[in-house]
């Protein structure tokens, strides 16, 4: 593997691996959680605040940085370490998700994404070599290949599964650019997968993608309304052709049930925004199930969050008083949720890496699938 990236897998449970995922700005120990930081920020949460929850690694999103404040200005300022303050490793994306989801008129070519900003409506373009050097100018340990990635939409009936194919050999051919223009030599880049669900298309992704060579792969085009038992199915598929020594990422998904059906398959690295998102509804995660501090049942209730949680909102406040806090929409009820849901999701993390070096993965996933069943209350 190359210097940029070291992976030593530790132990195995089934499929599952704990690992050590070494970067140029520290460790990463795995199955891990990566909050998400948009603008080089988790909303609320101040980077001291994620080292005491035990974050290991942050995601920031590569095109609106782009958009705001611009990577040259962070390259100046010392790269994403620099620019933020978070000195642990940094992981970014292509941008190619967020251009086809959030961007206006966007146009797909074999060059790359021609599209509208919908921060001034200008005309924007980028293709995999910029990609590339927006990444390597922003100074993330981890980068990804620019891919193609077009929501599936079931109107278009048989010519879907086309498209999947379509978009699956174009990310293929940006892969091989991406890989050939990179040149950071202490950032490792990530491949990614393609082919919509289905698993043969999965597989020749995967296979193809390997064969360029990448220091890692992850899984693009998942957690967008497809059955979980075929979300399981295509990466324990996509897995028997992916190389086994290197990391595998499981982009943009999701609750907790979602992280140990992953993990269980062979996942090491994820990312969502679920976490802080509830918390700003007042939607908290605990191991009696999700509650909603909106909930009138809660306007007296001077017990924690959750008694079994060690995060410090549980240990100062109470629920009557978080539950005030979002009715007067004060918004420090959405950074002591934040911080509280934080925990519980890299907790989760902490405890896989427990049972899978003691062999009980599968009793820990059966807990969190019984959380997943509970109401919100």
């Amino acid at each position: 593997m190359a210097e940029r990236l070291g992976f030593e897998i530790l132990e195995r449970d089934g499929a599952s691996r704990c690992a050590r995922l070494s970067t140029a700005h520290g460790v990463i120990q795995t199955p891990a959680f990566q909050p998400v930081a948009t603008y080089g920020a988790v909303r609320g949460v101040a980077p001291t605040d994620l080292a005491e929850l035990g974050a290991q690694v942050l995601l920031a999103n590569a095109y609106h940085l782009h958009e705001r404040p611009g990577e040259e200005l962070v390259a100046r300022t010392g790269g994403l370490h620099g620019f933020t303050g978070w000195q642990g490793p940094w992981v970014t994306d292509s941008g190619g998700f967020q251009v086809t989801s959030l961007a206006h008129r966007v146009k797909i070519d074999e060059e790359g994404l021609t599209f509208a900003s919908p921060l001034d409506g200008r005309r924007r373009r980028l293709t995999p070599e910029g990609a590339m050097e927006i990444q390597q100018a922003l100074g993330a340990d981890l980068a990804m290949a620019l891919d193609e990635c077009q929501p599936p939409d079931p109107r278009e009936g048989p010519s879907r599964g086309l498209r999947a194919e379509a978009t699956m050999e174009r990310t293929l051919r940006w892969a091989g650019r991406c890989r050939k223009s990179h040149s950071r030599p202490d950032q490792a880049l990530f491949g990614i997968v393609q082919g919509g669900d289905s698993p043969e298309l999965r597989r020749r992704s995967a296979r193809a993608t390997a064969e360029i060579g990448f220091d890692g792969y992850a899984h693009g085009g998942l957690g967008l309304g497809e059955e979980i038992e075929r979300r399981n199915d295509l990466l324990s598929e996509t897995h028997e052709v992916l190389p086994a020594d290197r990391p595998r990422y499981l982009m943009g998904l999701g609750r907790p049930e979602d992280l140990l059906l992953a993990i269980e398959r062979g996942i090491d690295l994820f990312d969502c925004v679920i976490p802080t998102r509830h918390a700003r509804h007042g939607l908290v995660f605990t191991h009696a199930g999700q509650l909603s501090l909106r909930n009138a049942r809660f306007r007296e209730d001077d017990g924690p969050l959750d008694e079994a949680c060690d995060c410090s909102t549980c240990a100062r406040y109470g629920r009557a008083f978080l539950a005030h806090l979002f009715r007067v929409k004060e918004s420090l009820g959405c950074r002591l949720a934040s911080l509280h849901n934080l925990r519980f999701y890299l907790r989760i993390m902490q405890r896989a890496r427990e049972a899978i070096a003691e062999g009980r993965l599968a009793a820990l996933r059966e807990e969190i699938l019984g959380l997943a069943g509970e109401r919100i209350r």
